[in-house]
């Protein structure tokens, strides 16, 4: 009887305890090292890293160094950040559409774009001699690295979703990724900024032309009566960053490649049935909370791309310091690193409303003070750190204001299903599409202003569009994005209530899960 009583005890609770069992051991299978997660983080590297150098530095490396017409470097600007923003949900479609390998079915996007995405991006740096087609070089391969770098970023963003099935898992990974994107956009700053930096850029010092009708015809002049040799240094230095970015670059996607195992079962997602894409995109423009919310970053998003494109102008030649800018733009990113955490603590102690508010709008009396004020190199660097601090809080809130606006779509929606990337990736393609219009507006305003490659100093007309451009036209665009923001209306109450809501329609979907388990097992 003893022994018939215990052939019946693993019947008494069904197969329930060998199925937690099994699922116990596969939480732990699931779990990620921390090896894997900095293997994983280290992947968004070359994505900040490149990103930053060109940012900052692309604009003035074409009109000074390349020395390409300021009308025509706009173009390129232009058509290099806009291509960038079309080719995301271009190269997302095709991502969907690629069949699994033994590699795993993103991983092979990133292996093989990688070679190819360093050659152009060192291309990018060279100054080709060849007197015609100098223009269709720059933006040829501007293109193609911008092609060649979403074909890297893309898998690597959703990457997330196939290397553990456990949200927990995944949460911590990315919290790995975002600390290095952020330390990325430092060392991009960095390596750029001190490597051109230790180079001193001959300029012509002719102010005689300011005053010519053809002050382009002038400069061309001048130009032949100085040997193209004396740029020399500054076009191997950047050639030498690019190298040097290059390599990390490489290293960096080996990194990703070696340390990180692309897991097909963890893709398996619950769905009820396929969502329409066309559907999606219809109901989620349609949702104004979202429409507000991308509205009002879309303006901060513009404010600070101006600022960022035209700062290293401003501080060579309004302000005077040549020799600085690379440092006075470390600062930046440096003060935006080490106050993401402080952002991160406001905006959980008073709410993401008021952190958008005080963090944005603090940058503003600091952006209005270095134009008004007599040029100081102590003035300029304290603008640098209260920049910093506002482009840590653009940086970070917009991430996590928009799954506030995601939860309050399925509390409207909910048998709707699986629209969170239409959310994520439009946003990305908008900010993306902003960028190019800030760097084609800057660029095509300084021809208009009769921007003087190579000039000691620059006319009248140039220092007035530069103190536009990093100040009056981005305290505009912030005070109008602050007006959307006030329309915004999810707040701290609603935030609450919304995450009740859900969470009541997560417990009443688990308890009927449970409910129907239990019959099962039952009837097993």
């Amino acid at each position: 009887m003893a022994g018939g009583g215990g052939a019946e005890r693993p019947g008494a609770g069904g197969l329930l305890p060998p199925a937690l069992r099994q699922r116990r051991r596969r939480e732990n299978r699931e779990r990620l090292s921390v090896c894997s997660k900095l293997c994983y983080a280290v992947g968004g590297a070359p994505y900040q890293i490149t990103g930053c150098a060109l940012g900052f530095f692309l604009q003035i490396y074409l009109l000074d160094v390349a020395q390409v017409d300021a009308f025509y470097a706009s173009i390129i600007l232009f058509a290099g950040r806009v291509w960038d923003a079309i080719t995301d949900p271009m190269v997302g479609f095709f991502i969907s559409k690629t069949s699994w390998t033994r590699f795993g079915r993103l991983m092979p996007w990133i292996m093989f774009s990688t070679p190819f995405a360093i050659i152009s991006y060192f291309l990018i740096w060279f100054v080709p001699d060849i007197s015609t087609g100098q223009v269709v070089w720059y933006l040829v391969f501007y293109c193609a690295f911008q092609t060649l770098v979403t074909c890297f970023h893309v898998p690597y963003s959703a990457l997330t979703m196939f290397i553990s099935r456990e949200q927990s898992e995944r949460d911590s990974a990315t919290a790995y990724r975002m600390t290095v994107e952020v330390l990325g956009t430092v060392l991009g700053t960095a390596i750029q900024g001190q490597i051109v930096g230790q180079v001193d850029t001959p300029c012509i010092g002719s102010p005689f032309f300011f005053g010519l009708s053809n002050s382009s015809v002038a400069m061309e002049e001048l130009n032949m009566t100085h040997d193209t040799e004396s740029l020399t240094d500054t076009r191997n230095a950047y050639m030498i960053a690019a190298g040097v970015i290059g390599g990390l670059y490489i290293l960096c996607a080996l990194i990703l490649l070696l340390g990180v195992k692309e897991r097909r079962e963890s893709s398996e997602l619950q769905s009820d049935e396929p969502v329409s894409f066309f559907q999606g995109l219809k109901l989620v423009m349609n949702h104004g909370p979202y429409i507000k919310l991308i509205a009002g970053f879309l303006f901060t998003s513009l404010a600070f791309m101006l600022l960022e494109g035209s700062f290293a102008l401003f501080c060579t030649y309004t302000l005077g310091f040549r020799n600085e800018f690379q440092n006075i733009l470390l600062a930046i990113m440096l003060s935006a690193t080490l106050t993401i955490p402080f952002w991160q603590w406001f905006l959980t102690r008073f709410g993401k409303k008021k952190a958008v508010y005080v963090g944005i709008s603090s940058a503003i009396p600091f952006l209005i003070a270095v134009v008004v004020l007599d040029s100081n190199l102590f003035v300029t660097y304290v603008v640098a750190v209260a920049a910093g601090i506002s482009v840590a809080a653009a940086f970070l809130l917009p991430w996590s204001m928009l799954p506030d606006v995601v939860d309050d779509f399925k509390l409207q929606h909910p048998s709707s299903h699986g629209h969170e990337a239409i959310f994520f990736s439009f946003y990305v393609f908008f900010t993306k599409f902003t960028a190019g219009v800030s760097l084609g507006i800057s660029t095509l305003s300084l021809d208009f202003a009769g921007y003087q490659t190579r000039g000691c100093s620059q006319p009248g007309q140039v220092h007035f569009t530069l103190k536009m451009l990093v100040s009056a036209v981005p305290v505009g665009l912030i005070l109008l994005s602050l007006l959307l923001f006030k329309l915004y209306p999810i707040d701290e109450e609603k935030r609450r209530k919304n995450k009740k809501a859900l969470q009541d329609l997560r417990e009443e979907s688990n308890s009927s899960s449970e409910s129907d388990n239990t019959e099962l097992a039952s009837i097993v």
